[in-house]
């Protein structure tokens, strides 16, 4: 079998991106979760084998992951990269250019949601700008010495053994506030940090987070965020 031209590639994930139960699914997944073909089904309202078929493409062209555990089978984004390029298809969808975007997502889905493994929405923009605003990060997302102290006060040891060669910070344009919010290694830290101290709650099957009294306290007493 010839191999495809980078052409040929796009085209072929274009046509599977073009399909909008595909889209419901890949948009659930977007949660970093992994959930069943049933579940993906019910989010799609579609048959289950009709899901199946469809996870099956996705997993062909390295969109989705399948990971088998016992008879069961569980399916995710397969990668960072898949997460940036539907973040991205939102954001463009969502853009001005298209003027007013008339939108089913729900204001609270707009305000505080996961983006793949970290923070997203109002709440994750205005804590990445507090980050740069008080030098906690600079321009070009390195972490400094005041920032190493206020993260280490979080609880978060950010120093390189713990990296793991990924990259540390970088900016992820937000599709529904079109500002940055923070993704890389302390994006994803963040996030974690939050839902184990209980700052925030995630909301079963949605990407949405709730945030907590205790989590809005401590984003106007550590970060500067009002909410």
């Amino acid at each position: 079998m010839c191999e495809l031209t980078l052409e040929k590639k796009v085209t072929v994930v274009s046509a599977l991106l073009s399909d909008r139960a595909r889209i419901c699914m890949l948009f659930l997944m977007m949660d970093g979760r992994a959930y069943t073909a049933t579940e993906l089904s019910t989010a799609a309202d579609i048959a289950p084998s009709t899901a199946s078929a469809h996870l099956s493409r996705l997993v062909e062209q390295n969109l989705v992951s399948c990971i088998k555990q016992g008879r069961y089978r569980y399916f995710k984004i397969y990668s960072k990269e898949v997460a940036v390029l539907l973040e991205s298809m939102m954001c463009f969808v969502n853009s001005k250019s298209f003027g007013v975007v008339k939108t089913s997502t729900p204001k609270s889905l707009r305000s505080f949601r996961t983006c793949y493994d970290h923070m997203a929405g109002e709440v994750a923009v205005k804590i990445h700008n507090s980050l740069l605003s008080r030098f906690w990060i600079t321009d070009d997302y390195r972490l400094t010495p005041h920032g190493k102290e206020f993260f280490f006060s979080l609880g978060l040891s950010l120093d390189a053994k713990t990296i793991s060669g990924r990259k540390f910070a970088c900016s992820c344009l937000d599709w529904s506030e079109r500002y940055f919010h923070l993704g890389g290694f302390l994006g994803s830290s963040l996030l974690n940090l939050f839902l184990q101290k209980k700052w925030a709650i995630r909301q079963l099957d949605s990407r949405e987070l709730t945030l907590t009294e205790t989590g809005r306290r401590v984003l106007m007493q550590r970060f500067c965020v009002e909410i």
